[in-house]
């Protein structure tokens, strides 16, 4: 009759000797410094693509919804005090239609257009690197 040892006494690990009988393999190597670099940078591009791509689009809808508001604003103040309806059309006409910031064009249409793009990046990206991660 076998008795076990009690809970609380040391346990005796045999000794494990782990061997890797392949040698080093340089083409392994470079293959997974490649793939760990894609996965980094694909990884970081998605990351910043969904940070980005909310702020873009939602900007990008405000510029285009804030002059059909401050219209309707400007219509229904039209019998109201006359200064107020002349400040309110003031502010409704300085809104710009385009800004120039160096040689970039930036529009309400362009705004919307290219937070969708960075959606498009974000998921692109999530789908390379979730290539790459397998590939590990």
């Amino acid at each position: 009759m076998e008795t076990s040892p009690p809970p609380h006494a040391p346990r005796r690990m045999l000794p494990i000797e782990i061997r890797d009988e392949r040698p080093f393999d340089l083409a392994r190597a470079l293959r997974l410094g490649l793939w760990l670099v894609a996965h980094f940078v694909f990884y970081f591009v998605q990351q910043v693509a969904e940070l980005l791509a909310p702020f873009v689009l939602i900007l990008g809808v405000g510029w285009a919804i804030l002059p059909k508001a401050m219209e309707a604003v400007t219509r229904s103040t039209s019998s109201a005090d006359p200064q107020t309806h002349d400040i309110i059309a003031h502010v409704s006409d300085a809104i710009p239609a385009q800004i120039v910031v160096g040689s970039h064009v930036l529009t309400a249409s362009g705004l919307i257009f290219d937070g969708f793009a960075l959606m498009a990046v974000a998921a692109a990206g999530s789908t390379i690197a979730a290539l790459a991660a397998r590939e590990l």
